[in-house]
């Protein structure tokens, strides 16, 4: 839990730029800003000490009160016929806001990576998978598969805490752990483990993952393959590492299919899904989809528990509509159903909206630089600096609480959502 070790130095902070939310940060502030101490992870760093930058209020790029910025929504709400809520990069007050505002106007709700958080739930959906958690990961794991995807691109911190951790619940040796590498080596480099022993790389081109995966699956099961090589990968390999997995106590597979860039992604993690369940046969497995930088996650669980979907909804019925191509962000735009866009990205001042000739309203946060002037600009604060709040976890598994490092000034995006509700009663 988050404490105070010195006047303005705060330690176990939670990260909420990472989707493990590790709660291990050392803070210092100094009025609005923020200095991370002692953190090797690049991506919080950045994250977390953006300057805050113009926090006034804008209708067509001048200044206004935040009451005159609130009106002149309602006003172009009150005038659509379709409006788009896109970007969705908040907390789980945020979400709630925003699932309500889109039920009072019938709006399409999307999030910013969607595609890649829909390539594992349609899987899911389609077949049910066997998944675990990253306290199950740090406690049981004796062989780890990473298929296709740069864990520490997205994840830093995600070995050093969860993988080579000193301690276990079960008194099993971390440093004996097996890694797999199967797909492009991350960052173009051979990865070692603490004790200088290499991981095991098997090779191949991103975009032949999904035959080399089918393949796999068949040696699991016991499918005679006629082919000597599947992608450059010969079926010895894929031999060696079926039985590799058969054999391992607790193996897990893991991917970030927001690091795929091949087409149709859900079909491979459904293969791994099935692939999963035949190793659970004889031994232990599961996977461990990864993601969550965003706040898709959170967007994701919000939308399931109060409208029985994930993401991509339609309001216009007057009920819940889900649809996981048609309600597309981009398809959306293209087509012209969507007459109005409200982008609401309160963790990156990056994620901004798409250029599009439609009026466009953005909660972001404050500093953001926008290739367009939108209709309205509303600087909101960051949950874990601005204001507490609370978002799940990369695994599925927990909601982590965040806590109010500042006093900003910067109000929520619940905050401003819901005046915005309250002013169109």
């Amino acid at each position: 839990m988050i404490r105070r070790i010195e006047d303005d130095i705060w330690d176990e902070v939670p990260n909420p730029f990472c989707g493990a939310i590790t709660d291990e940060l050392k803070v210092k502030i100094e009025g609005n800003r923020l200095t991370v101490l002692e953190s090797s992870c690049p991506i919080t760093k950045y994250a977390l000490e953006q300057e805050i930058g113009d926090s006034t209020p804008k209708i067509q790029g001048k200044p206004v009160t935040l009451e005159a910025a609130i009106k002149q929504i309602v006003e172009i709400l009150d005038q659509s016929h379709l409006p788009l809520l896109s970007g969705l990069a908040t907390d789980i007050a945020g979400i709630q806001a925003i699932l309500a505002l889109a039920d009072h106007y019938g709006a399409v709700v999307d999030h910013i990576a969607s595609k890649s958080l829909l390539s594992n739930i349609l899987a899911f959906q389609n077949s049910s998978w066997i998944t675990t958690t990253l306290s199950e990961v740090k406690n049981r794991l004796d062989l780890l598969m990473i298929v296709g995807s740069d864990i520490e691109a997205s994840f830093p911190q995600f070995f050093k805490r969860y993988v080579w951790n000193t301690n276990t619940l079960f008194d099993r040796d971390p440093s004996q752990r097996k890694i797999i590498y199967l797909g492009q080596l991350p960052n173009g480099q051979k990865p070692h483990q603490p004790d200088g022993y290499p991981s095991q790389i098997i090779n191949c081109k991103l975009e032949d993952l999904p035959e080399v995966i089918a393949a796999l699956k068949a040696q699991i099961i016991g499918n005679l393959l006629q082919a000597k090589t599947v992608a450059s990968i010969t079926i010895k390999e894929l031999t060696d590492l079926a039985n590799q997995l058969k054999q391992a106590r607790y193996g897990v597979i893991t991917w970030i299919t927001e690091q795929w860039t091949f087409p149709h992604a859900e079909l491979t993690v459904q293969v791994l899904g099935e692939l999963i369940k035949a190793v659970n046969k004889t031994t232990r497995c599961s996977g461990l989809p990864l993601g969550g930088l965003h706040g898709e996650i959170t967007a994701s669980h919000v939308c399931t528990w109060q409208t029985g979907y994930p993401i991509r909804i339609s309001f216009a019925p007057s009920y819940p509509d889900y649809d996981p191509y048609h309600y597309a962000t981009q398809q959306l735009l293209d087509s012209g159903e969507a007459d109005t866009l409200i982008w609401i990205s309160a963790f990156d001042q990056r994620i901004i909206p798409p250029l599009t000739s439609i009026p466009t309203i953005v909660l972001g946060r404050s500093g953001m630089h926008l290739m367009q002037v939108p209709e309205v600009f509303i600087p909101v604060g960051t949950p874990g600096i601005d204001h507490q709040g609370h978002i799940y976890r990369a695994d599925n598994a927990v909601i982590m609480p965040l806590y109010k490092l500042r006093d900003s000034g910067l109000p929520s995006t619940a905050e401003i959502l819901n005046a915005i509700l309250r002013y169109s009663l």
